[in-house]
């Protein structure tokens, strides 16, 4: 683990915000944990943790210390006639962990191909793509207690999850750093394709394998999204809202193409891009920061911008949707400040 005076983080977030931190250190082993905990106490109890910096909107000069999470390892922790039980350390790359348990036979994760970050990060944010939702496959999240000093284990009904949020994600559950996530793989694999670009894709009309989704997610990921190394973007910006029966209807007379999906409860999910589009964001910019021109949802910074910049910009497209369809826009990205 190493202590500098002051760290660059402009290359360490995906939307390569201009940002520095005062204190960062660099956390490659769990032996180090105690350690963090010292820290911590040191400096007032407060930290940040970053993991693969992707769904982060980091302030030019961070007030927290930063612990940056790179714990590595994937092991096959148990096999039963129902699953496999395998975990991963929080500081792997999402979708190299991912391709690796398509490579061991390990099937269930196909759906969430490309999306960027951690493992440690995929519990926070309940990350979720084309009918799935990581929620569905974890078993367990293992954590430090930053307070305590001693690890603390979560089970899935502890974290709290919904749509594109956990325990995590609020104040009770950011006194933990998540070392590792155990996943829960089922032997008797069965296909998620409902989503249109899957359910229309011809590859996986007759013969939907594991490795052919994982493929069609990915070439339809990188036709649809910029690469965070070409232009800097933390992917979605934007929630997809949840409205009620009764709004979604009533948004239905008053625009007959809006696009919703139905929900379990009755609920409708808006598809917050078709709303930015409608609105004239695609393609539109404030300065350095703009969104997308081939996805309206995705926020990308041009070059140079700061927190400031994205937070203008993501203010002005919330008011907009929120004069025209009477509906809030809530960003998915954390602000780190």
């Amino acid at each position: 683990m190493r202590d500098d005076t002051t760290q660059d983080l402009t290359g360490l977030n995906t939307l390569g915000l201009v940002s520095h931190a005062a204190h960062y250190f660099r956390l490659e082993s769990e032996q180090q944990l105690p350690m963090v905990t010292q820290w911590r106490q040191m400096t007032g109890g407060l930290i940040y943790v970053l993991g693969g910096g992707s769904n982060l909107i980091l302030r030019e000069r961070l007030s927290r210390p930063v612990v940056h999470n790179v714990l590595k390892g994937i092991r096959l922790i148990e096999e039963t006639a129902e699953a496999y039980i395998v975990e991963a350390a929080g500081g792997e790359v999402w979708h190299d962990f991912v391709a690796t348990c398509i490579r061991n036979g390990w099937y269930g994760l196909e759906n969430l191909a490309l999306i960027p970050g951690t493992v440690g990060a995929c519990p926070v944010q309940n990350i979720g793509a084309y009918g799935v939702e990581v929620m569905d496959r974890i078993d367990s999240v293992h954590t430090w207690d930053l307070a305590q000093g001693q690890c603390r284990l979560f089970s899935t009904q502890d974290c709290a999850f919904s749509y594109r949020d956990s325990l995590f994600k609020k104040p009770a559950g950011q006194g933990y750093l998540i070392t590792a996530v155990r996943f829960r793989l089922p032997k008797q694999w069965a296909p998620v394709i409902s989503y249109p670009d899957l359910k229309n894709d011809p590859e996986l009309a007759q013969n939907a394998t594991p490795q052919k989704i994982f493929d069609v997610v990915c070439r339809v990921r990188q036709a649809k999204l910029p690469d965070p190394a070409k232009i800097g973007n933390a992917g979605s910006f934007f929630k997809n809202p949840i409205v009620s029966a009764a709004k979604q209807s009533q948004l239905k007379t008053d625009y007959p193409a809006l696009v919703s999906y139905p929900q379990t409860d009755g609920s409708y999910k808006l598809a917050a891009g078709w709303m930015i589009e409608q609105c004239g964001w695609k393609g539109r910019s404030l300065g350095p920061v703009g969104m997308h021109d081939r996805q309206a949802l995705v926020l990308v910074n041009h070059g140079g911008a700061t927190a400031t910049d994205v937070l203008g910009l993501a203010d002005a497209v919330i008011a907009s949707t929120q004069q025209k369809f009477d509906v809030t826009l809530e960003r998915e990205p954390v602000l780190f400040d």
